[in-house]
């Protein structure tokens, strides 16, 4: 079978929602889906059979810090990042674009790619398109991030302009790079929140027939009003055969009106950063479960939600928080992803038996922005 298969199953007759099925050489993808973040090859505070167990059909791992640590030669040797960390299900790695970028006191940038040093020692460091392809070739990932440069969401319009066409520069040469029989390359959309910088930077990435492509540069500091505009300027000159992924994004409501605007591919460290710090997601809405008020509280953590972390009480997850002991971090951030994952599974259901509507309002109220 080719390295990637995706097809639409159905389509929403009130919205541009669509129900999919991606194939790729490690297992199948129900779209849409929420994909969790794995940084350093490992779901904060979980293993990958707790992982598994909340429902994720697959895994990001990210670029730039595994090129760090690690480092990917290594990670190679092991047989990829499958075999690493001994995850049999598909995995998806970003081009460390966004990490480097972000690095504002510590790069330079240049038309070759981005000299900087390392957050952890301060040693100096070179990432580019073909150094970009070549780790993740050896991490040996199902999907692949063209790199790209992510703007800030204050920038200039010169300076969006300019990350556009070195975005779709970077992608000729990320498209010319060798990368495994399993693996597929996904091109990504920049342009800041200007609807003429996101077509013309989609349209000239069509050009290279990625296997998938991205909407990047979003949830990076604009509102939920302009994001939800530029997957609306965009969305539509993405080829409608192709999975699309939408980065870095974010809250139950954004998962929802992305998919209404044709999203099929999300993923976010929101599940699991505010597990750490102690906010729950529920079917009945976010929860400080550190607040005094549940000191007492021994009902479920979720009493709608059957999953195993879902059935402890309040009272005790609180306790084990106010004791700094990880259990507490693990199983709100179990939690959280076998909500966003429920959600999710919810959502295909609603377009697979045309009730959005009615799964819309259950969003309106527990998670009404």
């Amino acid at each position: 079978m080719p390295a990637l298969a995706f097809s639409v199953l159905k389509r929403s007759s009130s919205s541009k929602a669509r129900l999919g099925r991606l194939e790729t050489a490690h297992g199948v993808i129900q779209t849409p889906m929420f994909m969790p973040v794995g940084t350093r090859g490992a779901v904060k505070t979980m293993t990958e059979r707790q992982v598994k167990e909340v429902g994720a059909q697959i895994i990001l791992g990210n670029t730039y810090h595994l090129m760090l640590r690690p480092g990917a030669e290594l990670i190679e040797r092991a047989g990829g990042l499958h075999a690493f960390i001994n995850w049999d299900r598909p995995i998806l790695t970003d081009s460390g674009g966004f990490q480097v970028f972000s690095l504002a006191s510590l790069r330079k940038m240049t038309d070759e790619g981005v000299h900087f040093k390392s957050h952890i020692d301060g040693s100096a460091h070179f990432l580019g398109p073909k150094e970009s392809m070549k780790i993740q070739n050896a991490l040996g990932a199902d999907i692949v991030m063209c790199f790209d440069e992510c703007p800030p969401s204050d920038a200039p319009l010169l300076m969006i302009e300019e990350a556009v066409a070195r975005t779709v520069a970077w992608a000729e040469i990320c498209r010319g790079m060798p990368l495994k029989g399993h693996q597929n390359l996904f091109g990504i959309v920049q342009g800041g929140i200007v609807p003429e910088l996101r077509q013309s930077c989609a349209e000239a990435l069509r050009q290279f027939d990625f296997e998938g492509f991205a909407i990047g540069g979003l949830s990076v500091g604009e509102s939920a009003a302009d994001m939800y505009a530029t997957i609306d300027a965009t969305a539509p000159f993405l080829p409608d055969d192709k999975p699309r992924y939408l980065m870095g994004v974010g809250t139950p409501r954004n998962l929802l009106e992305g998919v209404l605007r044709g999203i099929d591919l999300f993923d976010c460290v929101m599940p699991t950063r505010n597990a750490r710090r102690g906010t729950a997601f529920t079917w009945q809405g976010k929860i400080a479960i550190k607040s005094a008020r549940y000191s007492e509280d021994f009902s479920p953590l979720d009493p709608e939600l059957n999953a195993y972390p879902s059935q402890f009480s309040k009272a005790y997850i609180r306790h084990l928080f106010n004791v700094n002991e990880m259990t507490g971090m693990t199983l709100v951030s179990m939690q959280n992803l076998a909500f966003y994952l429920d959600f999710m599974r919810q959502l295909r259901e609603a377009i697979a038996t045309d009730s959005l509507d009615a799964f819309r309002q259950k969003v309106d109220a527990c998670y009404p922005e």
